[in-house]
């Protein structure tokens, strides 16, 4: 129902702006800003970097753990019960630190990945002020179920930030 409001209320804003004279509206994709932005490439080439070593360790861990299944598969009709079940205890063990290994990874990556994409929205968004200041925007809207390419500034914001010089943090 608010959705609803927001839209009449928008709508009657720009009928009566249109009225009034030129009504100037532009639409920013936001998630090509994230795909396609310098800054946003260089933070997941960052991410990947810093990232590696442990994704490195987790392939080795999952490698290990599978060796160790497959000895024990093909020495199974060859080992006491006991030296089996000590086998398939430490497999349990090691894939127990697997997964532990993997959700801590997958929690790390994605807050580290939350805070990049922080950064490069609240860099677009001081993008799309300077280019509404600048070329008189009435209102730019940021994600749209439709944009026609008439309104649609995102290249315009795309090139704002290349020119931005990257920060350190960035490179």
């Amino acid at each position: 129902m608010k959705n609803i409001f927001v839209a009449f209320v928008f709508g009657t804003l720009i009928a009566a702006n249109a009225q009034a004279g030129d009504f100037r509206i532009g639409i920013v994709d936001t998630e090509r800003i994230l795909r396609e932005s310098a800054q946003a490439l260089s933070a997941q080439k960052k991410i990947d970097k810093e990232f590696a070593v442990r994704d490195q360790e987790i392939k080795k861990l999952a490698g290990e753990i599978k060796d160790a299944q497959d000895d024990l598969d093909k020495n199974r009709s060859k080992m006491s019960d006991s030296s089996r079940r000590i086998k398939e205890r430490e497999i349990a063990n090691l894939n127990l630190q697997l997964q532990t290994r993997q959700r801590e990874f997958r929690e790390d990556l994605s807050l580290r990945q939350n805070e990049e994409l922080a950064q490069i929205l609240a860099k677009a968004d001081k993008a799309i002020r300077a280019i509404a200041e600048s070329e008189q925007y009435d209102v730019i809207l940021q994600e749209a179920v439709y944009r026609n390419p008439r309104v649609d500034i995102t290249d315009k914001v795309l090139k704002y930030l290349e020119g931005e010089p990257l920060s350190e943090s960035d490179k």
